[in-house]
C-alpha cells in the first residue's frame, strides 16, 4: 500500500487498518518464535513499514495546528 493511499483514508480507517496490520504482525512473530518458516517472510518487514508509515500520517494529522508567528528572542534582539 502506497503513502497516497494512506493519506486518502480517514482517521477510523486508519485505526481500523493499524489493528489488522498489528495483528498480522503478531502472527508472523508468532510463526517465526516457534521455528516455524513464515508463509513469506519478506511480508514481515513490508507489515512494519506500513505501520510506521501509519503512525507517522497519524501524527501528521495530530499536528496540523496554525502556526503562530515566531516570538523572536527579546535578548537577541538589539
Amino acid at each position: 500500500m502506497k503513502i497516497k493511499d494512506l493519506r486518502s483514508m480517514s482517521e477510523d480507517e486508519l485505526k481500523s487498518k493499524f489493528i489488522e496490520l498489528k495483528k498480522e504482525l503478531i502472527k508472523s512473530n508468532a510463526q517465526i518464535a516457534t521455528g516455524t518458516t513464515p508463509k513469506s517472510p519478506g511480508q514481515v518487514k513490508q507489515t512494519k513499514r506500513l505501520i510506521a508509515k501509519i503512525l507517522t500520517l497519524q501524527k501528521e494529522k495530530q499536528k496540523v495546528i496554525p502556526k503562530k508567528e515566531v516570538e523572536k528572542n527579546p535578548r537577541r534582539d538589539k
